[in-house]
């Protein structure tokens, strides 16, 4: 795995909190979605707001800012909550491989480009095959399990 951070600037941050508290509470913009996650130092659940995104009957969410604290703290935990705050479930979670991201990012991008540009390792939607497979593995990407 290649190990890539796109920290978030503070105004980043504001917005994402604004994105979080709607989530939260059920309101999606452009298939935005609330996931808690368990710390994997503190055992403390942490939410952030993700795109999901479904592709062919599955659902998957990617962390383009590279390997990010949720997603460090999924891949420890092997499972997420998802949902609402009155909804919310539990999820188990499974990360895709490096050789099955590329046809998956690609679809990210098309969709989300606009929102992440700029925090995907180079990548925009005209990039092609080989420099999405160039830049997945510093991409996670995790399948929702149920």
């Amino acid at each position: 795995m290649i190990v890539r951070y796109d920290q978030p600037s503070t105004a980043a941050r504001a917005f994402n909190e604004v994105l979080r508290w709607l989530a939260e509470a059920g309101i999606s913009i452009a298939g935005s979605h609330a996931l808690r996650i368990r710390g994997r130092k503190t055992g403390r659940p942490r939410t952030v707001v993700v795109n999901l995104m479904p592709v062919d009957g599955r659902r998957y969410v990617v962390s383009p800012r590279g390997n990010t604290q949720w997603a460090r703290n999924a891949r420890a935990a092997g499972a997420v909550e998802a949902g609402p705050r009155w909804r919310r479930r539990t999820v188990r979670i499974a990360e895709v491989p490096d050789a099955d991201k590329p046809l998956l990012l690609k679809h990210y991008l098309d969709r989300w480009y606009w929102e992440v540009k700029g925090h995907v390792g180079g990548l925009t939607p005209q990039s092609n095959d080989d420099e999405i497979r160039a830049v997945a593995p510093s991409i996670p990407v995790f399948q929702l399990l149920g």
